[in-house]
């Protein structure tokens, strides 16, 4: 039994999810006949099956960006928010592609799939909206939802309305600003798990247009600026790019987006 969970956990994150069910199976059964060969005990079975549950005990937090009912209500998007440095907007439409394919959509459909992913290794997620066809919440609201449910690490999933020819992800970064001032160095660690989880699972490439190998720091951000668990910010691709915007309304894609972020989620949270 040791052995089989041994070794489940060497599988990348991916496949640890995809394995979830057999892997409990596998350790449920093992530990039947162990207590029937009577060399077990009633506590040897929970033990073994939460083995299998990377995240058990842990909290994340998701802020899918923008709305899909945003764009009804301009005065309410036009309410100034403190972000920790000056004020800014409560919150803006999003973008979309040249098909209309909004990024709210994309937002929640990849964070939508991010739950699941994050549920099915143990973890109880704290989401900022769950449907697509609301108003708001504020982004310093979302900081709020996030901070007062005390997770241990968060994201904001976003698509980005850049130059036509410019391609590819970028993470922000958060700079400090007095809440976040204790996970800045933390925020960085899971910004580089998400990069490189980025690369290795999903088709999209490191962006030539928006900040700096992939990455940028931002300090105008309530999102970033106000929460108080480790957190970036993810750019998955951009909507006004032909190529990007193909790949970026692909369900598929945004579930191998999904199952990169749940990944580096693990990577930071456990090492593996």
């Amino acid at each position: 039994m040791l052995a089989v969970d041994t070794d489940m956990r060497l599988l990348p994150a991916v496949s640890r999810r995809a394995a979830g069910l057999s892997l409990t199976a596998v350790l449920a059964a093992a530990a039947l006949a162990s207590l029937a060969a009577g060399t077990g005990s009633a506590a040897t079975a929970p033990a073994a099956v939460s083995a299998g549950k990377p995240l058990a005990g842990k909290i994340i937090g998701i802020d899918p960006g923008h709305n899909g009912r945003n764009y009804t209500d301009p005065a309410f998007l036009n309410r100034q928010i403190w972000n920790g440095r000056e004020w800014e907007d409560c919150d803006t439409t999003g973008t979309q592609t040249a098909g209309g394919y909004t990024e709210a959509r994309f937002n929640f459909n990849v964070a939508t799939y991010l739950r699941a992913d994050l549920v099915k290794d143990g973890a109880r997620v704290v989401m900022t909206r769950y449907n697509n066809h609301g108003l708001g919440p504020c982004v310093n609201r979302r900081a709020r939802i996030l901070d007062r449910a005390r997770a241990n690490v968060s994201i904001d999933i976003h698509a980005d309305y850049g130059p036509a020819r410019g391609r590819g992800f970028t993470v922000l970064e958060p700079v400090a600003d007095g809440p976040n001032k204790k996970v800045i160095k933390s925020s960085v660690r899971f910004g580089h798990d998400v990069h490189a989880a980025m690369l290795r699972s999903t088709p999209m490439r490191i962006s030539n247009y928006y900040g700096k190998n992939g990455y940028i720091f931002r300090n105008d951000l309530a999102g970033l600026n106000l929460t108080t668990m480790p957190k970036v910010l993810i750019e998955c691709g951009n909507m006004n790019n032909a190529a990007d915007a193909r790949l970026l309304v692909r369900a598929r894609v945004q579930r191998h987006i999904a199952a990169a972020l749940a990944a580096a989620i693990v990577k930071f949270l456990t090492g593996s």
